[in-house]
């Protein structure tokens, strides 16, 4: 699975040229759908739509089957469909191609414009239910990506040792027979040696954790989600004096890893999450609702836009389906709303979005119920 990083989403928020084509389908992780290419007969059904609307731009033929050939050549790769989360999110331009298989379901759409069209990916970067799992152990390490529903494993085969002996050798053994681990599904160790052998033996395993830590801080190192240790209990204090995550979080799964299967590690994580996610979305819907008024939040898009250029929004909330389209003249701060679909119309909700997230703030898609304001389709909380 590609991994969504910031650099990556700062990478596609630069892209700016006369054609940008988002394209977001759901997709299924194994079952009859699979084996019926219900996924590739779903992208398929987009592709034919973007053709037909890049036809409608004046695009010749031979024009939008170069654009869209990267994209196409899935539809042949049986190995590529096998391999699939809940979602699947391809963007387009000329001499660029990007696919992101993630751990989200979209709904079947396609954009086009000058810009890629970002917004569904908001709550895997933002604090809206993302977070990580490290199962951690001597014999192996796995790294996961999860949200509220689901889970997708990380492969960090080239970025961290596989195990202890891949970083300290194969004499630790050797080194060690006096250490053993006593009830390790409950996470308790019991060293057979004292002294010098029991603190040498923590420090092999700090060393190798602190590689593990090393090879991770590549993917996280600009990220702010929550990452969820799961280890045997005596390993766990271990890792903390190794890690350089500052979003490691305080409680862990205890036990083996390797005796949950993966729905039970999801479920297991998701448990200690959850709290973390829910009231921070709740903190800042109540600030919101308390500065309404003050000029400190702002239901009008007028004002939200120039707000979220200047890097001043805090948080961001848009209504889960909707959006305005326009124009934003950033040179005059002049917002222009288009009632109808023009040529030149941009998505001033993906607009918003992006500024938002680039410079620091939280980004939510929700639900109408969850708004913190029932009058409007967009709302958002200052820093100052």
């Amino acid at each position: 699975m590609t991994l969504l990083t910031k650099k990556a989403f700062t990478q596609l928020s630069g892209v700016h040229a006369p054609t940008c084509i988002s394209i977001f389908i759901p997709t299924h992780r194994a079952g009859q759908e699979v084996l019926e290419k219900k996924d590739q007969l779903a992208l398929k059904n987009q592709l034919k739509e973007v053709s037909h609307n890049l036809a409608g731009q004046g695009y010749s033929d031979q024009e939008v089957k170069s654009m869209l050939e990267p994209a196409a050549q899935l539809l042949e790769d049986t190995e590529f469909w096998r391999h699939q989360s809940d979602g699947l999110a391809l963007f387009i331009s000329e001499g660029f191609f990007q696919k992101f298989t993630l751990p989200l379901e979209f709904e079947a759409a396609h954009h086009i414009g000058n810009s890629f069209h970002l917004v569904p990916l908001m709550p895997l970067l933002t604090g809206d239910g993302r977070f990580f799992i490290l199962a951690l152990g001597l014999e192996g390490v796995k790294f996961y990506e999860g949200t509220k529903y689901s889970i997708a494993r990380i492969i960090v085969y080239d970025l961290t040792p596989a195990r202890l002996e891949d970083r300290v050798g194969y004499d630790y053994e050797e080194k060690f027979l006096q250490f053993r681990s006593q009830q390790e599904g409950a996470g308790h160790a019991m060293f057979h040696g004292h002294g010098e052998g029991e603190a040498d033996h923590k420090n092999e395993i700090l060393r190798y954790f602190r590689a593990v830590d090393e090879g991770l801080m590549q993917i996280l190192h600009d990220e702010r989600q929550p990452l969820v240790l799961a280890s045997l209990d005596y390993l766990a204090p271990i890792y903390r004096e190794a890690n350089n995550y500052n979003h490691l979080f305080e409680s862990h799964i205890s036990g083996n890893p390797g005796d949950d299967d993966l729905m039970s590690l999801h479920g297991k994580a998701w448990e200690l999450v959850a709290p973390h996610f829910e009231s921070g979305r709740r903190e800042k819907a109540g600030a919101y609702q308390q500065a309404l008024g003050t000029g400190k939040a702002s239901p009008d898009l007028r004002d939200i836009l120039p707000a979220a250029m200047d890097g001043r929004i805090d948080a961001l909330f848009l209504r889960e389906g909707e959006d305005v389209q326009g124009l934003y003249n950033q040179e005059d701060r002049e917002l222009e709303i288009h009632e109808s679909l023009r040529e030149t119309s941009v998505s001033l909700f993906n607009l918003a979005a992006v500024e938002t997230y680039l410079q620091g703030g939280d980004v939510f898609v929700v639900p109408e119920k969850e708004m913190p304001d029932d009058h409007s389709a967009v709302c958002a909380l200052y820093r100052y």
